[in-house]
C-alpha cells in the first residue's frame, strides 16, 4: 500500500489535535486543582519576545484545518481574528478542527496533489503546489506550535509527559 498524502497530513494532524485536546483538558484539571488562574495560562509564553499560548493554538489550527482549506481553494493567508479566545474557546476550536478535518476523505485529500496553492503575506505571494506547501510549511509549522503550546503548560506546572503529546497511537491490528 502506498504512503498517500491523506496519510502524511491529515491523519497526522487528527492524531497531534487529539492529543492537543486531551493535554489542554489535563492541564485545566490541574490548573483548576492549584487555583491557577486558565485566563493567566492563556496569556502564558516561555520568552518575552515569544507569543503566548493563545497563538499557538490558533496556528496549531491554522495549520491543520485551515492548510486543508487552502490546498482546496489554493490559499493561504495568516489567521485572522481569533485572537480574543479564552481558555474553553481554544479548547472549542481544537474540538472544531478536529471535526472538521474527521469529515475529510482520503480520496478528496489525494486529489489534491499538484494543484497550485499560493501562499499569501502582505504583499508577498509565495507559489507552491498543494503538497509542497503542505509537507515543507503547514506541517513544520503544526508540529512546532503543537509543542510550543505543550511546552508553554508544561512550564506552568501542568503534570504532562511525552505520552500526552504522541496521543493516540497507529498501532498495528
Amino acid at each position: 500500500m502506498a504512503f498517500s498524502l491523506y496519510d502524511a497530513t491529515v491523519a497526522n494532524y487528527l492524531q497531534i489535535l487529539g492529543a492537543v485536546s486531551g493535554f489542554l483538558d489535563k492541564s485545566l484539571t490541574h490548573f483548576r486543582e492549584t487555583n491557577i488562574d486558565p485566563a493567566k495560562v492563556v496569556e502564558s509564553r516561555l520568552a518575552a519576545d515569544m507569543l503566548p499560548l493563545r497563538f499557538q493554538i490558533v496556528s496549531l489550527a491554522h495549520h491543520s484545518r485551515g492548510a486543508m482549506e487552502a490546498a482546496k481553494n489554493g490559499v493561504f493567508m495568516p489567521p485572522a481574528g481569533k485572537t480574543d479566545l479564552d481558555y474553553a474557546g481554544l479548547q472549542a476550536l481544537v474540538a472544531e478542527a478536529r471535526n472538521k478535518l474527521s469529515e475529510l476523505t482520503p480520496e478528496a485529500v489525494n486529489a489534491l496533489g499538484g494543484r497550485d496553492l499560493v501562499f499569501k503575506l502582505g504583499e508577498r505571494a509565495l507559489p507552491f503546489t498543494a503538497e509542497g506547501f503542505l509537507m515543507s510549511f503547514s506541517l513544520p509549522n503544526f508540529f512546532f506550535h503543537a509543542t510550543t503550546a505543550y511546552d508553554i503548560l508544561r512550564h506552568e506546572g501542568a503534570p504532562l509527559g511525552k505520552r500526552d503529546f504522541l496521543g493516540r497511537l497507529k498501532l498495528k491490528g
